[in-house]
């Protein structure tokens, strides 16, 4: 944009907006190269390596078990079922330990080839995600915040010059948003990275200042006051363009689970808001005869963006507090009748050992 606005306005002088757009639609081609060198990829978990099964960790646990087994056969019980008891306990636990050591999975090759089906099966357009209320709201932000995202950059020449900017000068609006576009989204990165705050929240900063910088542009009739409202804009926008598909993969909104197949339905109710926008702001200049009435249809397109994506947080520890609460009380329930069972087993072994304490029992063996 910093380079062909300028540009494709002085091809246009020359050779007429007709050749002009055929020139576009070449350079657009180039895409095509690119789109056809994509391939999709599969990650897949690699196996434990040796020396992550000789930890010090797994040494511990293998001296700690050796401890417990001496210390339980050392017992001269004549009754031995504490000791058969601990002794196969210490045996079951050492021969799992020594399985995993050895790099052993559990997992039967039915499995495995299961787990890759469904690896490879995977939808990139699952409208599944349509039941999460969050990803509804967030869907909902992106729809009417792409309103605002295509009137600026279309009309702010057009509204340049019905301010008295000259054509010349108005096309470097669009080169000065260029240049703060990329500040905004080297900007959001470095702030996201630091992460002073939740990240959805400094989307919503950026998404609620869009709103006022949209409106101040019908209020400004200068060529540095509208530069200046083009510099906000371009940071602001770079901040939510560059921010908003990755924020999907938050947990706040979908997870990085899914983000896959919400990227796809994200994008497909996204595109309504594009093929609508321009077309509504044309037909709210013709009636108004201002080119300002489409900044306002912008401005209020960015608000109840806003308003929807101020609900996604809510809207998703709203859903997860029923079921956290239902899983702990089933954690909690677990926890008791555990317990419970552990009574029997800690009351035999306090029954055997007052057996063998017994004075019957304790009598020294005839020499």
């Amino acid at each position: 944009m910093l380079a062909f606005a300028p540009a494709m306005n002085a091809l246009k002088e020359q050779i007429g907006w007709r050749y002009c757009l055929m020139v576009i639609g070449v350079l657009q081609a180039s895409i095509i190269v690119c789109g056809a060198l994509l391939k999709p990829i599969v990650i897949k978990p690699k196996p434990a390596t040796q020396e992550a099964s000789t930890s010090p960790l797994k040494v511990l646990d293998s001296k700690y078990d050796a401890e417990n087994e001496f210390t339980c056969t050392s017992f001269d019980s004549v009754d031995s079922g504490v000791q058969s008891i601990s002794s196969s306990q210490v045996n079951l636990a050492k021969e799992q330990q020594k399985k995993e050591e050895e790099g052993e999975s559990p997992e039967t090759p039915l499995k495995q080839k299961q787990e890759d089906s469904s690896v490879s099966r995977t939808k990139l357009l699952d409208f599944s995600v349509l039941r999460d209320a969050s990803f509804n709201c967030y869907a909902l932000f992106g729809l009417f915040a792409t309103l605002g995202f295509f009137a600026p950059q279309i009309y702010i020449i057009q509204l340049s010059v019905s301010r008295g900017v000259s054509q010349k000068s108005a096309t470097y609006m669009l080169s000065a948003m260029a240049v703060a576009e990329i500040g905004g989204r080297l900007s959001m990165g470095w702030v996201l990275n630091r992460k002073p705050i939740r990240k959805i929240y400094i989307l919503l900063i950026c998404t609620v200042l869009l709103c006022p910088v949209l409106v101040v542009f019908t209020f400004v009739s200068e060529f540095w006051g509208l530069m200046s409202c083009s510099c906000l804009y371009g940071f602001l926008l770079g901040t939510v363009a560059s921010s908003h598909i990755p924020m999907l993969a938050e947990d706040d909104v979908i997870g990085i689970q899914r983000m896959s197949s919400a990227v796809g339905v994200y994008v497909c109710i996204q595109s309504f808001a594009g093929l609508a926008g321009p077309p509504l702001g044309g037909f709210l200049v013709d009636q108004t005869n201002n080119y300002g009435s489409a900044f306002y249809s912008c401005a209020a397109g960015m608000g109840v963006g806003a308003l929807f994506l101020g609900l996604v947080r809510p809207a998703k520890t709203g859903l997860c507090f029923g079921k956290r609460k239902r899983k702990d009380q089933q954690s909690a329930d677990r926890d008791a009748s555990s317990q419970g069972s552990d009574d029997s087993p800690a009351d035999f072994v306090e029954m055997d050992m007052e057996t063998d304490n017994s004075p019957a029992k304790s009598k020294p063996w005839p020499v």
